[in-house]
This record gives C-alpha cells, sequence and structure tokens, in this order.
C-alpha cells in the first residue's frame, strides 16, 4: 500500500504564545523539522501544508520535502487539510496520513502499523488504551469529501460520514495523543 504524508503546519498555534513550529526539542530540531523527519524514516513522499508565503528554507525543512500552500490557512484546520489533499492530484498513493506538526512523538513503528492497515477505501486510526489519536490516514476513495473541508472542524465530518470505513488499529505508543499546545509541553516532555 502507498501512503502520502501530508503533515500539516499552516495554523496559527495562538495558545503557544510564539510560532511553535519553529520550538526547540531537547535535540536540537525545530518540532517542525522534527515531525516532517519523522514523518520521512516511513514515507517515501512527505508533503508539509504551510501558510501563503512561507518557504520550506525559511524552516529548515528538507529540499526534497514539498510545500502545499493554504491561501486560507487562517479560517481553520479545514481548510489545510482541503489544500493539501487538493494538491495531492498527482501523487499515485492510495491512502494518506494526514500528520500534525505539533505532535512530535509519534513512533515510527506507529506510522507503519497503521500503513500497512490501510487501503483505498478505509480510515486508519489508532487507538492507545481506547482513545483516539492521530495521524488519521485516509483511503483515496475519501479524498474528494476531504477536498470540501472548510472551518476548524478538521475531518471530523468525514470520519463521521463515513463510520464504516473506520479501522481502529489498536497501538502501545502515547505518542499519538500527545500535542504541543503550550511552551511547558515542551519543557516536560522535550
Amino acid at each position: 500500500m502507498s501512503v502520502v504524508a501530508l503533515v500539516l503546519a499552516a495554523g496559527q498555534g495562538t495558545r503557544f504564545g510564539t510560532d511553535k513550529r519553529r520550538a526547540g526539542l531537547a535535540d536540537g530540531r525545530s518540532l517542525l523539522v522534527h515531525s516532517v523527519e519523522r514523518a520521512r524514516t516511513v514515507f517515501d513522499d512527505v508533503r508539509v501544508v504551510l501558510r501563503e508565503g512561507e518557504q520550506a528554507q525559511d524552516f529548515g525543512l528538507p529540499s526534497e520535502c514539498r510545500v502545499v500552500y493554504s491561501p486560507e490557512a487562517a479560517q481553520g484546520i479545514g481548510h489545510s487539510l482541503a489544500a493539501g489533499v487538493a494538491a495531492l492530484v498527482d501523487s499515485s498513493a492510495q491512502s494518506v496520513a494526514i500528520l500534525l506538526a505539533d505532535m512530535p512523538w509519534i513512533a515510527p513503528a506507529t506510522l507503519s502499523q497503521l500503513a500497512v492497515a490501510a487501503t483505498a477505501s478505509t480510515i486508519v486510526f489508532p487507538l492507545y488504551e481506547g482513545r483516539r489519536g492521530h495521524p488519521v490516514l485516509f483511503g483515496r476513495d475519501l479524498w474528494p469529501a476531504l477536498t470540501q473541508l472548510k472551518g476548524d472542524e478538521g475531518a471530523r465530518s468525514v470520519l463521521q460520514a463515513h463510520r464504516q470505513c473506520c479501522v481502529r488499529v489498536a497501538v502501545d505508543d502515547a505518542g499519538v495523543l500527545r500535542d504541543v499546545d503550550t511552551p511547558d509541553v515542551l519543557r516536560d516532555h522535550g
């Protein structure tokens, strides 16, 4: 199964106080670079959704990392997700892994486990101790619905409308639940 990774990094991150994509982790890499490099260990094709006018080199992203722009990113994650999936028209992948740039602690083994479960007609997500986490992988058959998203709801409406397509994968990885909303999270979990 071929899976393309789409790292959503166009949000405003207002609760963080500054641009959290540039916040440093314990290893010296920025939050965004760490998340992208983690995805690249598993997925051959990794694309990053940024705000219009931003450049990959501004964040120290690898040159082979393709950037997708979300002109309406300020209106919510739904717009960024729709722009990212719409830009996949040149991809032959049968599924897209939607990764959030502020979730750097997902283990590569977990990403691989989820990719193995993906098909063109499923929605795959991890369950850790009974709680749904990230990333979520959407089969190609569901991409048209994702391109219609708007606002700040993310893909919740697509998940609800296609419950019969959902595949839950039990994982032993708390990283699927851990995001960085405030600087304290980085200090505590670096």
